[in-house]
């Protein structure tokens, strides 16, 4: 975005971040930046169908390439920017985690612990060994040791000799990334960051004391469903099940013998998790195929498929809570989110499931303005990816590193660009030309000032 502050350091408040959430069943491109209130100020939204994406991979790297410039597009001509540069998410049944604890021996005791150590010790842990076909995606720092004391947080300042770190690791397949890298690339953009798409609803819909208190995450999507469990502040434990919102309308299209379409209105419209709460006399009449007499489907029998596979879904998410040895921790209980959590009665089966409290997670708490669009946890993940790609640009900028990648004029100031120009680090050639012209014309005064 073009920047008229004098200052030598850009206001953050203007720096623009363009979250890219490629999921099963929607490509959603969202603009947005914070404003100086601290606040996360949504400037547009595009989503489209995604069709070449298949449980969280990409399948088809053709549409999902049509489907990415048509998100995009539609964001940028709301947003009235020009994007060039996105923070991708990345999810699906490939992703796995595991805990590993790295050591650093540092040279000096009178020295303290400082940033650059820090860095060491995350860079040695992206070098470790994988399995053929895998690489590491994430490298979150859980806690630190120096020189036996355990507990750290923030290492920096303590003084020792050996630095240790317990690190939560995610990996994924290398062939997924890089189909992901390449469609993003063939649609015209540049991936400046990759994230994990719970870490990124994560961002978006708890709250720092859900964090503290100890909380399940479970972002249920269209191909699968994504399990983050965070406590004392940490994440402690995260996986992907291969199951999600898609799977219901399977069930619900062979269940009732009727078309993929009609099955997932059905869900979205009619659908609830529990069956108790639903009359046997509540019936939907279904329009027959070509000519073929109306079926009729009852209400509380939609609702039974719908709960026997949720069920099984949070069996899953059970066995993974158990399975982080934080069961009895987590005071905060279960928040869902993502396109399938918005099944009525929800929280209800999984209260009763778990025997957790549970909430609907939605990503208006750290958002700027009412609208009532962003209050739907199917943006959860492009909104936390957003807040991720502003800490991001935060830390390049207190290090003293150029971050602005868009360019967006105000519709007023607005002119169209004639097609040839290119774009320079987000800028057209048209502005840098304008700016060396500028630095001309200053020295030009300079030196007529020093003749007289």
């Amino acid at each position: 975005m073009e920047n008229k502050n004098t200052q030598p350091t850009p206001s953050l408040a203007s720096e623009l971040v363009v979250g890219l959430d490629i999921g099963t069943t929607k490509i959603a491109a969202i603009v947005g930046r914070k404003n100086e209130f601290g606040k996360v100020e949504i400037l547009g939204i595009g989503k489209t169908e995604s069709l070449g994406v298949n449980r969280g991979v990409v399948v088809n790297i053709e549409q999902t390439v049509a489907s990415i410039k048509a998100a995009i597009a539609i964001a940028a001509d709301k947003a009235n920017v020009d994007i060039g540069e996105v923070i991708v998410g990345i999810a699906g049944q490939h992703i796995k985690s595991m805990q590993h604890r790295g050591m650093l021996t540092r040279q000096s005791l009178e020295d303290e612990v400082s940033q650059k150590d820090i860095d060491s010790l995350i860079d040695s842990m992206h070098r470790l060994v994988m399995s053929p076909g895998e690489e590491i995606i994430h490298v979150i720092p859980q806690e630190y040791i120096v020189d036996n004391e355990i507990g750290i947080k923030n290492p920096i300042g303590h003084a020792g000799i050996r630095l240790e770190g317990n690190f939560h690791i995610i990996t994924g397949q290398v062939s997924a990334v890089k189909n992901i890298f390449k469609c993003v690339n063939r649609a015209g953009l540049e991936t400046s960051d990759l994230h994990l798409e719970p870490l990124a609803s994560a961002d978006s819909v708890l709250s720092d004391e859900e964090k503290e208190a100890g909380v399940v995450l479970v972002d249920i999507g269209g191909g699968t469903t994504d399990v983050a469990i965070f406590y004392d502040g940490i994440i402690r434990h995260t996986a992907v099940i291969p199951f999600g919102g898609n799977i219901i309308t399977e069930d619900i299209k062979e269940g009732c013998g009727i078309i993929k379409t009609q099955a997932e209105q059905l869900k979205v419209r009619f659908g609830s998790a529990l069956s108790q709460e639903n009359q046997e006399n509540e019936i939907i009449s279904i329009p027959g195929l070509r000519g073929r007499p109306h079926k009729e489907i009852s209400v509380k029998f939609l609702a039974q498929i719908i709960q026997a596979r949720m069920e099984e879904i949070l069996e899953f998410v059970l066995f993974e809570i158990k399975s982080s040895g934080f069961e009895r921790k987590l005071a905060a209980g279960i928040v869902v989110t993502g396109g399938g959590s918005m099944l009525k009665h929800l929280p209800q089966l999984v209260m009763l499931t778990t025997g957790m409290d549970c909430r609907i997670g939605t990503p208006n708490e750290h958002l700027a303005g009412n609208d009532d669009e962003l209050k739907n946890p199917l943006y959860a993940t492009g909104v936390g990816l957003v807040m991720k790609g502003i800490e991001k640009y935060e830390r390049e900028a207190k290090r003293g590193i150029n971050v602005n990648k868009v360019d967006a004029p105000t519709k007023a100031e607005s002119k169209p660009e004639p097609k040839e120009e290119k774009k320079v680090a987000g800028h057209s050639q048209k502005r840098l030309g304008s700016f060396l012209n500028t630095i001309l014309d200053k020295t030009k005064d300079w030196i007529s000032d020093d003749i007289e």
